[in-house]
């Protein structure tokens, strides 16, 4: 069994552009707001570059 790490799952989803809204985890799960912090975190850095014009 391989250990699933929530956080850089979120990551990896939002480098595929995945929608935050594909969050395989229970809502209120610790999992979910893992992946959902690491989505955030590629999707957030995504958008200030796409803002600043690069």
């Amino acid at each position: 069994m391989t250990d699933r790490d929530p956080f850089a799952e979120g990551e990896r989803a939002a480098r595929q552009n995945i929608p935050a809204g594909a969050n395989p985890y229970t809502d209120g799960s610790d999992e979910h707001a893992l992946w959902s912090a690491g989505h955030e975190k590629i999707a957030s850095a995504r958008e200030a570059r796409e803002s600043e014009g690069r």
